[in-house]
């Protein structure tokens, strides 16, 4: 495998690479093309795994044939550190890449990739064997057999109207929209538990303070019970949010609820604990800075992109064979020091991984008569999993400013993989965050909740005014 993939290649700053890479993208891009155009649910399970990622292996073997990847965790249990249990924890690095023989692999690394080796001193990548970890549970693959020519958008193209739920609206895209809503709607069970969430931001130049975070944070997807509905029968509310600053002493006690509905702006509530009142935040959304935290970080760079779709025009450019964070468990390390993972200047490399996918590659630009800090975006989503494996956002020069990483692993309480844990390098402050990591939180490991239980924040009544300030005030 390693000789397979190792093979140098032509950088993409040279004719010959760039004349290669657009061809490579245009053959993805049909094939793409192709098998959306058929719209036959016949194919899930058949020609393409349950929720529309090609079944074959990649031409050079690099990619191995999809199979039903069954249980990853073994005799896994909750509070037990989650790599630890994985089947292939014992996979070793084929290669790295650095600074020094990045022109090799250009054309198997997104553009914000290339730059990160050019702007961040030894910044390096591991590549491991390819592991297509990533299944679906029956109930999920069923509903996304029943999406194909029932999920619809809007009259724009941007707004999802209904789905068969928890399933993938659109397993056989054709656009940009309808890849980035399987995104936003790929099963993660009816709720998301972060009791204690690690994130932080680097320091400015100059400074040794690192802004280290760490927060109670919860996210409700109504439509992920196991079974079948209409997302139209939920309202069409995408997911509810609570979180509460457990440090620093300048954040603590300050906590907010929001709720997200498709098509309409998020409802957001904050409570501050200097005042002890609660205020509607209207306009927090899409590029507004998230509060205390630098300037660092929008509201829609969360999640890789969370929030409404309506500033952008989305474009499907096709299929592309990338080096990509998979199988990512050292982001989810409960055990390890924050300090041995979040580097001066980046993840440390031992934290993370990389291996060779197929990923759907959408274009963002935004919409005339709008507007969007970033006037466009790229986005790399896993064909397997629908997780946003990688973005780039580019400035008002059209130079790469902000790029995020993904870390995906396989859930096992879901059957299914989930990003959640991402880093953001912003190459133009010279800082990173890391955020959504369970990094040295010790048994208060995250969870992934598939039944609703007696946990009142698995109510859709918990998310409101009065009740953030009920609990705030406690």
């Amino acid at each position: 495998m390693n000789e397979v993939i190792a093979r140098p290649c032509a950088g993409i700053s040279t004719r010959s690479g760039v004349r290669h890479l657009m061809v490579a993208l245009a053959a993805l891009a049909a094939i793409g093309t192709v098998q959306a155009a058929q719209k036959d649910p016949a194919l899930l399970g058949t020609n393409l795994t349950p929720l529309g990622g090609e079944v074959a292996a990649s031409a050079d073997g690099v990619i191995p044939a999809w199979t039903p990847p069954g249980p990853q965790g073994g005799s896994w249990s909750y509070g037990q550190v989650r790599g630890q249990s994985w089947k292939f924890k014992n996979d070793k690095p084929l290669f790295s890449i650095d600074s020094g023989n990045v022109s090799q692999y250009a054309k198997k690394l997104s553009p914000g990739q290339v730059e990160l080796f050019k702007k961040v001193p030894g910044y390096r990548m591991d590549v491991y064997p390819t592991r297509r970890s990533c299944g679906a549970p029956d109930f999920v693959a069923d509903n996304t057999r029943k999406n194909v020519g029932f999920a619809s958008l809007d009259a724009d193209g941007v707004v999802l109207k209904d789905a068969h739920v928890p399933g993938i609206p659109f397993p056989l895209p054709t656009t940009g929209a309808e890849v980035m809503w399987n995104m936003k709607m790929r099963y993660r069970g009816v709720g998301f538990d972060m009791s204690k969430n690690a994130s932080g931001i680097s320091p400015r130049r100059g400074s040794d303070d690192w802004l280290r975070t760490s927060t109670d944070w919860f996210f409700y997807t109504p439509w992920g019970e196991k079974g079948s509905a209409l997302f139209s029968s939920f309202d069409r509310t995408e997911l509810a949010t609570y979180f509460t600053y457990l440090e620093p002493a300048a954040l603590a006690g300050q906590s907010g609820m929001q709720t997200l509905k498709a098509g309409e702006q998020a409802t957001t509530f904050i409570y501050f604990p200097g005042q002890r009142r609660v205020r509607r935040m209207p306009a927090y959304s899409y590029d507004a800075p998230q509060i205390g935290l630098d300037n660092q970080y929008t509201v829609d760079e969360s999640n890789m992109f969370y929030g409404p779709m309506d500033r952008f025009d989305w474009k499907l450019v096709g299929k592309q064979e990338l080096l990509v964070p998979y199988n990512s468990f050292g982001a989810y390390n409960t055990d390890a020091k924050i300090e041995d993972v979040a580097k001066r200047d980046y993840i440390a490399p031992e934290a993370r991984r990389y291996e060779l996918h197929r990923v759907w590659v959408v274009e963002a630009t935004v919409r005339e008569g709008m507007r969007h800090q970033a006037p466009k975006r790229l986005f790399y989503i896993d064909e397997d999993s629908w997780n946003a494996l990688l973005a780039v956002d580019y400035d008002k020069q059209g130079q790469v400013w902000k790029v995020r990483e993904g870390y995906s692993i396989p859930v096992y309480e879901t059957g299914t993989c989930d990003t959640e844990a991402q880093a953001q390098y912003n190459l133009v402050d010279g800082r990173y965050l890391y955020d959504m990591t369970s990094v040295g939180v010790g048994k208060k490991d995250h969870r992934w909740l598939i039944e609703s239980a007696a946990n009142p924040r698995l109510k859709r009544d918990f998310y409101t005014s009065d009740n953030l300030r009920a609990t705030s005030e406690r």
